[in-house]
């Protein structure tokens, strides 16, 4: 309900104001009024209009101080209000074109979440996973990579401890340390090979390894070969290869079960011995020359042809020089390989059923006789279709002993008739005769090779010559006599060795020549 009072006074209240005041008061006004209403006639004229004057002016300097100390707030928010009516309908705009966007985020969210599922097979999530797993194991494939380099530090090592002085034991223990170091660590990488046979990078590794491995097969076979080489040291060496090598060590068609590592060694060992026998170069060539002199053609006529007769040779003395140094190294390296050989590969052993020896040996006739007195084993027909047609192939130190000889054979018919002197041929045959002994305590007695030699002298002479007659006798005689001493010596050694008494050894003594 409106206001009597307000009604009466909107006529006149701002009539210069372009705005039109409202029909209905509001709550201030309407207070206002009420208080007016209350007031005498005597207040409103007097009192009121100084009341009202007071407030204009009370608040003309709230004004004045608000303008003065916030005319910039007031100013900017001028501003925001002027930009405001800019600003809401761009909102209005890009509110609109976020709500036409929204099916197609949607629709790209959906696709996204299955292209990168956890459980699709997606090309980009897998190399991701990769790049994850390889970034977790990058110490344990830093650790794989540096086993090839390891693995050559051991073998190389080990190489370098190995050909120390001799007498070092450090160096050994050092040696076998390291040589089971690198083989432990290719047993780790092919235990790796054998897990993970798809991947590169461990098939790369496995094939460094195996190289590092054949390097240490050659070193392994190279310390075979050096000079001097002890029997503990060849023993570690042969039980490195075994390890190293599996492959040499199994038994094929031979007899033994030593497989190759046996015929490696006695290659090894041979080469060695040749090598030892080549450093006498030196004196072989000056017992050349002696045998081209004793070859050359001087001498008297006879039948169209020049005969050399023995009174016209003395020479010798460098071929007695050469044969004595050589049948020394023989006999040193000869018993050395068998021996170590033996005590080796034990299983192995010499044994006469093996393989035959040359006829004449002492060892082919005791082969020959337990041969003769071993009962011989029927097979029945039926087993017969069933039996290896090749028989097995002998071991390899049983025709070792037979080409060590044919060897020495063959140095002693080359050089030995150069030499005349009967004291030193003698000394030469007694010295071919312990030789012959050092292998006979192993199985290889060759004392009757001697027999051969007989007619070794008639070279260079005219069939049926008395001159080449004479000597062959000498000779004949010369070797019996040498065979004869070194037995009966021989026995007195070993009679001596049994601890025999007197009573036996002066009944045998009574009728011996003079010792050598």
């Amino acid at each position: 309900m409106a206001d009597p009072l307000y009604e009466l006074l909107l006529p006149h209240l701002a009539p210069d104001s372009p705005r039109s005041l409202p029909t209905t008061p509001d709550p201030i006004t309407s207070k206002y009024l009420h208080h007016l209403s209350s007031l005498p006639l005597l207040s409103l004229t007097n009192t009121e209009p100084q009341a009202l004057s007071h407030s204009r002016h009370s608040l003309h300097l709230s004004l004045q101080a608000l303008s003065a100390r916030s005319h910039q707030s007031i100013i900017f928010s001028s501003h925001c209000l002027r930009a405001l009516s800019v600003s809401l309908p761009e909102i209005a705009k890009g509110a609109g074109r976020l709500q036409h966007a929204l099916p197609k985020l949607d629709e790209d969210t959906l696709r996204f979440s299955t292209t990168f599922n956890k459980n699709a097979n997606s090309p980009p999530l897998e190399r991701r996973r990769k790049v994850i797993l390889l970034s977790r194991n990058i110490d344990r494939l830093s650790d794989i990579l540096d086993l090839p380099g390891l693995l050559s530090s051991a073998i190389s090592s080990s190489t370098s401890l190995g050909v120390a002085p001799p007498g070092v034991g450090a160096s050994n223990v050092s040696a076998n340390a390291n040589y089971g170091s690198a083989l432990d660590l290719y047993a780790h990488i092919k235990r790796l090979h054998t897990l993970y046979p798809t991947s590169k990078l461990i098939s790369s590794v496995s094939l460094q390894a195996e190289e590092a491995m054949r390097s240490m097969s050659t070193n392994l076979i190279a310390s075979l070969r050096t000079q001097g080489i002890k029997l503990a040291g060849a023993i570690r060496a042969i039980g490195w290869l075994r390890r190293v090598a599996p492959d040499l060590d199994k038994g094929g068609r031979s007899g033994g079960s030593d497989g190759g590592l046996g015929t490696l060694f006695l290659v090894c060992r041979l080469a060695n011995l040749i090598s030892t026998l080549e450093a006498l170069e030196p004196l072989r060539e000056l017992a050349d020359q002696e045998t081209q002199k004793r070859l050359r053609p001087s001498g008297r006529q006879k039948g169209g042809h020049t005969e050399v007769t023995g009174s016209e040779w003395r020479g010798g003395q460098q071929t007695e020089r050469y044969l004595k140094r050589y049948i020394e190294i023989f006999r040193e390296q000869s018993f050395a390989i068998i021996s170590m050989y033996k005590s080796i590969f034990p299983s192995s052993s010499l044994s006469p059923s093996s393989a035959p020896m040359p006829e004449g040996l002492e060892l082919g006739s005791r082969m020959i006789t337990k041969t003769l007195r071993t009962p011989i084993r029927t097979v029945p027909n039926d087993n017969l279709s069933e039996r290896d047609p090749l028989q097995p192939l002998p071991t390899p130190l049983s025709t070792f002993p037979l080409y060590l000889i044919q060897v020495l054979t063959e140095t002693l018919k080359k050089y030995l008739p150069n030499v005349r002197d009967r004291s030193s041929r003698e000394s030469l045959l007694t010295q071919v005769l312990y030789c012959a002994g050092s292998l006979g305590r192993l199985g290889g007695d060759f004392s009757l090779i001697l027999a051969s030699l007989d007619d070794m002298d008639t070279q260079g002479y005219a069939p049926g010559s008395a001159e080449g007659s004479l000597i062959g006798d000498d000779n004949q005689e010369a070797w019996v006599e040498v065979v004869k001493k070194h037995r009966i010596l021989a026995g007195r050694l070993e009679l001596l060795a049994s601890g025999v008494g007197g009573h036996g050894s002066s009944g045998l003594s009574g009728g011996l020549s003079t010792p050598i």
